[in-house]
């Protein structure tokens, strides 16, 4: 596997394993994090693995988009950076390889819209998910893309519209995600599932994925090509700028509208 700052990989057998390693700024998702995982992905789409794990290195799975990198941007940049998002969550879903979402401590917004893209999930007692945009100043409008398509529309609108984090349990309950495990016995939940599967042909298993997608989610480039435009419009107006301003400044925000 290649050289990264940002994340790490690991081959075992026949897993491959993709670690966030940013712990300091809570596996937050920059463009060059997000590259990284690009990258990752399709190197380990293209080898003989028949599993994937995604997880995160640190106390959270991730805390979603580096305000720090998106702030700095204009709407130019903004629409690349999600367009790369976008790419990788696409990415994940194309891989001939099962994709497995190992989550610990926090995954929020584009955290937890990985968490969506993936296969499937296996999480802590003590995880927690939110789509915290709700009740800031820049709405998870992308993000929510494939969260909706796992957990319904009323969920998706208690989750997108509060921005409150939701536990393990009501994440399993509401099909986020497919199992909670304890913490300490997370790993073993994650091989047992992963295991199984992974089992059988993997030309089939591949195929069948991608046959899966193509019937399950076949409405969801047209939600990501609005759901893109109005995120990175969104993130200029005011009050995402007094959000990030405030999150990158440690104050609390004045919210003008």
């Amino acid at each position: 596997m290649g050289d990264y700052a940002h994340i790490v990989t690991r081959r075992d057998e026949a897993t491959t394993t993709i670690t966030m390693n940013r712990p300091k700024r809570r596996n937050s998702l920059s463009q060059e994090h997000l590259a990284e995982l690009l990258a990752a992905f399709r190197e380990a789409g293209e080898s003989d693995a028949t599993g994937i794990v995604l997880a995160g290195a640190g106390p959270v799975f991730s805390a979603g988009h580096d305000f720090g990198d998106v702030a700095a941007r204009d709407l130019t940049g903004v629409r690349e950076l999600l367009q790369l998002c976008t790419e990788l969550m696409d990415t994940v879903q194309s891989v001939p390889q099962v994709v497995l979402a190992r989550v610990h401590g926090l995954a929020t917004a584009a955290g937890c819209q990985l968490v969506g893209a993936c296969d499937l999930a296996v999480a802590a007692e003590s995880a927690g998910f939110a789509l915290p945009g709700g009740k800031g100043g820049w709405f998870c409008h992308t993000p929510a893309v494939p969260v909706a398509r796992t957990i319904g529309r009323k969920r998706l609108m208690e989750m997108a519209l509060t921005g409150d984090v939701i536990d393990a349990a009501t994440a399993l309950d509401w099909g986020l995600i497919n199992r909670v495990a304890a913490d300490e016995a997370l790993d073993d939940a994650v091989s047992d599932l992963l295991d199984r599967a992974t089992r059988g042909s993997r030309t089939s298993k591949a195929l069948g994925k991608q046959t899966l997608y193509a019937q399950l989610d076949r409405p969801e480039q047209d939600a990501y090509a609005i759901a893109l435009e109005v995120m990175a419009a969104a993130s200029q107006l005011p009050a995402a700028r007094e959000g990030m301003a405030a999150f990158l400044e440690k104050r609390t925000p004045d919210w003008l509208d």
